[in-house]
């Protein structure tokens, strides 16, 4: 009689258990054939608001909906099994009132089936987070560059440069961790700053473009593969899906074209 052993889905304790021990790898995923692909692999997949430019071709976040997360985020979590599912609150969705963000936030997670949300922010976002987690939504923080407030830093810049600006983003990573929240991402942010907040702080850190001392580190899987045509310079290309695919859809092409394409004869038999 065979054996079947159930895999069981990591859990935000588990990961707030990650603090100061084996890094947390992270990564995102928009749909079911990504998420079956990273789930073998990653600590936590995200599906994040980064898939209005990289699926939708936006120019930034600031036009993805609350039901394109739900509806990306529900595929995600079908199509995967081992992987603590995060989906990020889009913008707007959060903002206005903590009862606000509790509303959406709690639909995100009853139609998704996802085990937590993530919102940016530090210290003016506090209370929003300490309102949901005391009511039963984990929350993962962002801070540093937080690209749905990007206008505000005068777009993409890396922050903390400034050893002034410090005390502030020190002060929201500590805020979002009093707060409740069970990790925080640090996003565009000099290395000495991530890693000194990585110490200060009880919570894991997951860095993207920071510190390789972070907690973990979360990286956009399309920048990753190398598909996307304009990747940040801190990421690592481990592949060229781009260059691959094109080889092959263009290989199609000819072979459609010289009518060399298989026909049912040399398929089905």
């Amino acid at each position: 009689m065979s054996v079947h052993k159930t895999v069981r889905r990591i859990t935000v304790p588990q990961i707030a258990a990650r603090k100061g021990a084996v890094p947390i790898v992270a990564l995102t995923a928009y749909h079911a054939p990504a998420a079956a692909l990273v789930d073998a692999h990653a600590d936590v997949i995200l599906v994040g608001d980064s898939l209005g430019m990289v699926l939708y071709g936006f120019d930034s976040t600031l036009g993805v909906t609350l039901e394109m997360m739900i509806a990306h985020g529900a595929a995600v979590v079908r199509s995967s099994s081992r992987a603590l599912v995060v989906v990020d609150m889009p913008f707007g969705s959060y903002e206005e009132s903590p009862e606000q963000a509790f509303r959406n936030a709690a639909r995100v997670m009853r139609e998704t089936g996802c085990g937590a949300v993530k919102l940016e922010g530090g210290t003016r976002m506090a209370p929003t987070i300490r309102f949901l987690t005391e009511r039963g939504i984990p929350v993962m923080a962002h801070t540093g560059l937080t690209p749905q407030s990007s206008a505000t830093f005068g777009g993409f810049k890396t922050q903390g440069r400034d050893s002034d600006s410090w005390p502030a983003h020190e002060a929201d990573a500590q805020a979002v961790a009093e707060a409740g929240a069970f990790s925080v991402v640090l996003e565009g942010m000099v290395e000495p700053l991530a890693a000194r907040i990585t110490g200060q702080i009880a919570i894991p850190t997951i860095g993207i473009g920071a510190s390789a001392l972070c907690d973990g580190q979360i990286l956009v899987l399309e920048d990753m593969l190398g598909m996307t045509p304009r990747a940040p310079r801190f990421v690592r290309r481990y592949d060229d899906l781009a260059a691959r695919i094109d080889d092959a859809v263009g290989t199609y092409a000819e072979e459609v074209r010289a009518r060399t394409f298989p026909g049912p004869e040399n398929v089905y038999s």
